[in-house]
């Protein structure tokens, strides 16, 4: 097939059947600095670089699809949202969004701490250095395995979920002739304005244990008398994507509100509150997220103002930003197979990944945009939907975004802001192998994840 233009969909958001984009944006080849890492742009023959690499030439070496993760964006992130809370506070990063061992590596080296929620990222984080008690443990469902090796090599927190969960941990320590300390967290019965799924401070969902009818106050009062733990404070997280910081605001009432009510009532001022994650980034143009800064200055404040109302000493604060600090680092890259006109609709794009290496789409009827990555384009903008290699029509990467009319196979395309819970969630739907992730600086490519054979994948069929 050639790069001429083919009679493809629309054009013009007059006859745009549904999605994000309302027209096609005024340059194809713009790469908007708000969705991209630090270090992208194009060379002169107009293929997009990062840290100085075309992708053309990753493209060779690693093969497509993969992850390509901007090491110096990542750093730059880590050491923005550190110095945004400064010393009296503390940033755990959230390990769910994307965790390696090179990435643990990176967070140690810039002075955050991080979150595990399983068995398998606790591993990871102790294999690579990260210091125990600088680990916090999450989980609506520990496992008394996981529990007892939390608090055998010493993680500096486990936050409590359930009833179960606080005499659970309680008992395991004493048995260990341990002292955990623990936070516990609760549902405030804040609406995050998000996708269902990833808002969890209202009360109708799994995590945490609820303000409302005094449980969280029950909480605490048995988590005080039991030995084997030390509660230290209260733990928040509203839900994900958020970008209003009105939701905590609210939060934040509420849990100082309950810190009130535990000093009135056991005569203590539990010293710290988790205010969680969540914060959004862009994954669009229209998307407009807060910097660190403004987010530390705006949490601060409304901790204190609620304090000072309570007549509490302010409480040191947690926030836990995953999201935020490897989503916008990476890219995936994928290469064209077929592109698949329909007249009067829309222009199928299919790329060699899909669902298996991005499922949020699917999954949250997430949105991301795209770019002609191996070379520029002066076609006019056609209405494309891309599209995964998967057995699913639900395989979409990207619903729709314009792409150039002269889009054909053996291009490169790339979709930005896949750093977080695009590689974590990845499957072997369709016995598909994971893509490799490969950090990128200063002029240098190196893998820090493998791409998965297919010897990986008949290792673990033993039948």
């Amino acid at each position: 097939m050639s790069r001429s233009a083919h009679p493809a969909g629309p054009r013009h958001a007059d006859v745009l059947p549904e999605g994000h984009y309302t027209a096609p944006p005024a340059d194809l080849n713009a790469l908007d600095p708000k969705v991209w890492s630090q270090t992208v742009g194009r060379a002169t023959d107009g293929a997009v670089t990062v840290a100085g690499i075309e992708v053309t030439r990753l493209a060779e070496e690693f093969g497509t699809p993969a992850y390509f993760l901007d090491e110096t964006d990542f750093r730059a992130r880590c050491a923005a949202w550190r110095d945004a809370f400064g010393p009296g506070a503390d940033v755990f990063y959230a390990g769910k969004a994307f965790l390696s061992r090179a990435v643990v590596r990176w967070l140690h080296e810039e002075g955050l701490n991080l979150d595990v929620c399983s068995g398998g990222e606790l591993a990871t984080a102790l294999s690579a250095g990260m210091p125990a008690e600088r680990i916090a443990f999450h989980g609506n469902n520990k496992s008394e395995d996981e529990i007892e090796r939390a608090v055998s090599v010493g993680v500096g927190r486990i936050v409590l979920d359930s009833f179960q969960e606080i005499v659970r941990v309680a008992h395991i320590a004493q048995r260990l002739g341990k002292r955990q300390r623990v936070q516990i967290r609760v549902t405030v019965g804040v609406e995050a304005h998000t996708h269902e799924f990833i808002a969890t401070a209202h009360e109708d969902q799994k995590f945490g244990i609820a303000l409302a009818d005094g449980l969280a106050a029950e909480a605490v009062r048995r988590a005080l008398e039991l030995d084997g733990i030390e509660l230290i404070g209260i733990h928040s997280h509203i839900g994900s994507q958020i970008f209003d910081m009105a939701g905590f605001e609210v939060a934040a009432r509420r849990v100082v509100g309950l810190l009130a009510e535990v000093r009135d009532e056991h005569g203590i001022e539990l010293p710290e509150i988790d205010l969680g994650g969540g914060l959004g980034i862009a994954y669009t143009s229209d998307d407009d997220p807060s910097e660190p800064h403004e987010i530390a200055k705006a949490l601060n404040e409304i901790v204190s103002r609620e304090c000072e109302a309570a007549e509490l000493r302010v409480p040191r604060i947690s926030v836990e930003p995953g999201r935020a600090i490897v989503g916008p680092t990476a890219f995936t890259l994928y290469t064209v197979g077929t592109v698949k006109p329909l007249e009067g609709l829309r222009t199928y794009v299919s790329v060699d990944g899909g669902m298996s290496d991005n499922i949020r789409t699917a999954l949250y009827d997430a949105e991301y945009t795209v770019a002609l990555a191996s070379r520029r384009s002066d076609a006019e903008p056609m209405l494309a939907r891309v599209v995964g290699k998967h057995c699913e029509s639900g395989d979409i990467v990207v619903k729709d975004a314009f792409l150039p009319a002269d889009i054909a196979p053996g291009d490169l395309i790339a979709v930005p802001a896949t750093g977080a819970y695009c590689r974590s969630m990845a499957s072997n739907y369709n016995h598909v192998l994971r893509p490799p992730v490969v950090a990128v600086r200063d002029g240098e490519a190196r893998v820090i994840v493998r791409r998965e054979t297919e010897e990986d994948l008949l290792r673990l069929d033993v039948g």
